[in-house]
C-alpha cells in the first residue's frame, strides 16, 4: 500500500469507526458487532504505525490512552462554570418560579426539566469543530486540564459531526454506570487497593488518572447538558440547544421534558423521586431551567449562579447505626469539633463510619449518647451528619456526653469565649493545629503546592521532616530522606520540590489566605492585598487602617493585628523570607483610567494576552471583570469565536470593541 492509498483508507476507516462510535455510545443503537469494530480499529492502527505522518489528533486510535502524565495543569474556563441554587422542597421550587415570573414580568414561562447527574462536571472546548481541551469544574473559574483522559471517553467527540466555527465550550457530566462501578471495585479489591465509595468518586478518580490508559479501560460516558462560551448555536430554547448538541455528536438524556407551570414541574419531581433507583447511573436530583434563552439572558446571573435555573435536590438518604464513641477533632485555629464514630453503615451507596456533630451546643441539643442507635443523613447527598438518637428504653440510662476540659492532642486547657459555641485550644504549638495549618497552607486555593496533600503532610510530620510551614522550603536539603520514604522515589520527590519552588512567588492574596489568619477568607485576603500592595504594608497595618477596608470588619481587623504582632508568627515570616518566599505584590486599583468603575466582559479568543491577564489588568485599573453580559455591562471585548455574549451585547446596545482597540486604550490608561 502506497501513501496515497493509505491516506484514503485511513480516512474511510476513521469515518466508519466514529460513525459507529456515535451509534453505540451516543444513540445506543449499534449496527455492527464488536468484532467488526475491533477489526476496523486494528486496520487503522496498522496504517498509522506504517505511515505515522497520517496519524491525526482526532483519530480514533488516540482514544486508547497515552504514556503517564506527570501532572494536570490548571486552565481557566472561557466562561465560569457557575453553581446552581438548590431547592429542597416543592415550596422552594414554587418560590423560585415566582422569582422568575417577577424577573421576566410574566407568569407563563416554560421550563426544561432534566436529570441532575451525579458524576464529574466537565467542560470540553472545541475550536473550529475540533476538540482542544477538557477541563474539570475546579473552583468554577479554573479547573484541571485532563484532555488526554477525556479523549478516551468515546461519547466525547474528537471532532463535531457538523462544522462549528470559532470556540465553543460544551458542559456536561462524566458518569460511570453501577455495573462498571462494581467491576472496578472487584478489580481494586483483588489488587489490594481501597474500593471507591460510590460511582461519582469512581468517575472522578478515573478521569484524574495520570495514566490515561487506565481511564480508557473504564466504561465512562459523557452526557452534555449545556454550553458555556460559544453561544446558543442559532437556537432559541434550551430544548433546541439540547437537540443541537445531540446533532453535533453528544450524548443527551432522553428524559428531558418541557414543562408548563408549577403543577407539571411537581409531577416531574414525583415521577423521578420514584424512578431514580431504576436508572443504571446515579442522579441526586433534578434541574429546572427557563426554556426560553431570551428570558434566560433577561434574568442573568448572580455571582454564584444563574437566576434562570435551580437544582431540586432529592431528600437526603438516611440510615440508622450504633454510636460507638464521640471524639474531638482539632482544627487549624484550635476549634474542637465533636465527631461521631459509628458502626459502618451504607447511606445512599456510601459507607459511613464517621459523621459530624458540629459543635458542643449541637451535641447537647441532639442528646445523642454513646451506645445509642442514631439516625445518619447525608446532607445534600454529600456530608454525613447525625440527626439524632433512635429512642429506646436504655437511652436515659446512658451517660450524657461531657465537654472535654483539655485538648485531646496536646492536653492544654480549653477555652470557650462568651457567646461562642466553639471550644478552643489556645496552644499554638498543638500538633493538631500545626498539622491542619500546614494542610491549609499547601492547599490548592492557598499556596497550591501540587502533590502536597493531606496524607503527605501527616507522613512528613510523623517522620520529623517538617514541624511548621517554613520547614516546607527546607525540604530540598532533605531530598535523600524524602526519596527513602515508602511510595516516594526520585521522580515523585523531584516533582514535589519543583512545585514547592514554584509556590515561592504566589500572589500576595494567596499567601495571606495561606497563613490561616482567623476570619480572613479568600475575599478578605484579596481586599488586603489590593489595598496594601506589599506584604510589609499588611504586617505593619494598624487596626484603624484595617477596618477602613471593604470586607474587613472589627473582629477580623483585631485578628490580623494580633497575628502579625505575635513574635512567633513574625519569626516564621522572616524565616520564609530568608528561604526565598517572595509573594508577588498586588497593585492598587487605579481610579484615573477610562476603565475605572466600569464592568468589562471578555468573550471569544484573545490573541495578544491570556484572558485572566486581561481580567487582572482590569481589576488593577479599578474595573470589574465579569463573566456574563447584562444591562449593567459597560464594555465587551470580543475576539474570534465570540458567541452569545456578543449577541447579547449587540441587542442591549453595549459598546463592543476588538482586542486591538482594547490594547490601544490600555496603553493610554
Amino acid at each position: 500500500m502506497n501513501i496515497k492509498e493509505a491516506k484514503e483508507k485511513a480516512a474511510q476507516l476513521r469515518e466508519f469507526i466514529e460513525h459507529h462510535n456515535y451509534l453505540y455510545y451516543v444513540l445506543d443503537q449499534p449496527e455492527i458487532s464488536d468484532a467488526e469494530w475491533d477489526k476496523a480499529l486494528r486496520q487503522l492502527i496498522e496504517i498509522e504505525k506504517e505511515f505515522p505522518e497520517l496519524r491525526t489528533p482526532d483519530s480514533p486510535t488516540q482514544r486508547v490512552g497515552a504514556e503517564p502524565s506527570k501532572a494536570f495543569p490548571d486552565r481557566k474556563h472561557l466562561s465560569p462554570m457557575l453553581s446552581l441554587d438548590n431547592a429542597f422542597s416543592l415550596d422552594e421550587l414554587r418560590a423560585f418560579m415566582q422569582r422568575v415570573a417577577k424577573g421576566v414580568g410574566r407568569d407563563d414561562a416554560a421550563y426544561l426539566g432534566e436529570l441532575k447527574f451525579d458524576g464529574l462536571s466537565l467542560s470540553v472546548v472545541y475550536t473550529d469543530g475540533e476538540l482542544e481541551a477538557a477541563v474539570t469544574r475546579g473552583d468554577g473559574e479554573r479547573g484541571e486540564e485532563i484532555t488526554a483522559n477525556a479523549k478516551t471517553v468515546r461519547s466525547i467527540p474528537l471532532k463535531l459531526r457538523q462544522r462549528v466555527r470559532g470556540t465553543i465550550e460544551v458542559r456536561g457530566e462524566v458518569l460511570l454506570d453501577k455495573t462498571e462501578f462494581e467491576r472496578i471495585n472487584v478489580e481494586r479489591e483483588k489488587m489490594g487497593e481501597p474500593k471507591f465509595a460510590n460511582p461519582r468518586n469512581a468517575a472522578a478518580g478515573s478521569m484524574r488518572q495520570l495514566d490515561s490508559r487506565i481511564t480508557a479501560s473504564r466504561k465512562l460516558s459523557f452526557w452534555a447538558y449545556g454550553v458555556g462560551e460559544g453561544g446558543a448555536l442559532g437556537v432559541k430554547t434550551q430544548w433546541e440547544l439540547m437537540e443541537r448538541l445531540r446533532e453535533l455528536g453528544f450524548r443527551v438524556s432522553d428524559e428531558i421534558r418541557v414543562l408548563n407551570g408549577f403543577d407539571e414541574c411537581a409531577k416531574f419531581v414525583e415521577e423521578w423521586t420514584a424512578r431514580r433507583k431504576s436508572l443504571s447511573f446515579d442522579i441526586d436530583g433534578l434541574v429546572f431551567k427557563v426554556n426560553d434563552l431570551g428570558l434566560q439572558q433577561k434574568l442573568g446571573s448572580s455571582a454564584r449562579g444563574p437566576r434562570w435555573a435551580i437544582a431540586y435536590k432529592f431528600a437526603a438518604e438516611r440510615a440508622t447505626t450504633r454510636l460507638k464513641e464521640i471524639t474531638w477533632q482539632v482544627g487549624r485555629t484550635g476549634v474542637l469539633t465533636p465527631t461521631a464514630e459509628l458502626e459502618p453503615v451504607s447511606v445512599g451507596g456510601v459507607t459511613v463510619s464517621r459523621a459530624t456533630l458540629h459543635n458542643l451546643d449541637d451535641l447537647l441539643r441532639k442528646d445523642v449518647r454513646v451506645g445509642d442507635r442514631v439516625e445518619i443523613e447525608r446532607a445534600g447527598d454529600v456530608i454525613p451528619a447525625v440527626i439524632g438518637p433512635v429512642p429506646d428504653d436504655e437511652h436515659a440510662k446512658r451517660p450524657k456526653p461531657q465537654a472535654p476540659e483539655r485538648c485531646p492532642i496536646c492536653e492544654s486547657r480549653l477555652s470557650r469565649a462568651e457567646g461562642e459555641a466553639a471550644l478552643r485550644c489556645l496552644n499554638k504549638k498543638c500538633p493538631g493545629q500545626i498539622a491542619e495549618r500546614i494542610v491549609h497552607f499547601v492547599s490548592r486555593s492557598a499556596m497550591d503546592i501540587d502533590g502536597f496533600g493531606e496524607v503527605l503532610v501527616f507522613r512528613l510530620l510523623d517522620e520529623g521532616l517538617i514541624s511548621d510551614i517554613a520547614d516546607i522550603y527546607e525540604l530540598e536539603s532533605k531530598r535523600d530522606a524524602l526519596v527513602a520514604m515508602p511510595r516516594m522515589g526520585e521522580q515523585s520527590v523531584a516533582n514535589l520540590l519543583t512545585a514547592i519552588e514554584a509556590s515561592k512567588t504566589r500572589p500576595l492574596n494567596r499567601f495571606l489566605y495561606a497563613l490561616g489568619i482567623r476570619h480572613v477568607g479568600e475575599t478578605g485576603a484579596f481586599s488586603l492585598a489590593q489595598h496594601f500592595e506589599k506584604l510589609e504594608n499588611v504586617v505593619s497595618a494598624t487596626f484603624e487602617e484595617l477596618v477602613a477596608i471593604k470586607d474587613i470588619g472589627p473582629n477580623t481587623a483585631g485578628e490580623i493585628v494580633e497575628f502579625f504582632q505575635d513574635p512567633e508568627n513574625r519569626q516564621t515570616l522572616e524565616r520564609l523570607r530568608r528561604l526565598g518566599v517572595r509573594p508577588e505584590p498586588m497593585h492598587r486599583a487605579s481610579g484615573g483610567s477610562e476603565f475605572a468603575g466600569k464592568t468589562v466582559v471578555f468573550t471569544g479568543k484573545l490573541e495578544q494576552m491570556k484572558r485572566e491577564e486581561a481580567e487582572e489588568l482590569m481589576r488593577k485599573l479599578g474595573a470589574t471583570a465579569s463573566g456574563s453580559v447584562s444591562r449593567n455591562t459597560d464594555l465587551v471585548v470580543a475576539g474570534p469565536g465570540a458567541g452569545s455574549k456578543l449577541e447579547t451585547a449587540t441587542k442591549l446596545g453595549i459598546e463592543v470593541i476588538s482586542e486591538e482597540e482594547f490594547l490601544r486604550r490600555l496603553n493610554k490608561a
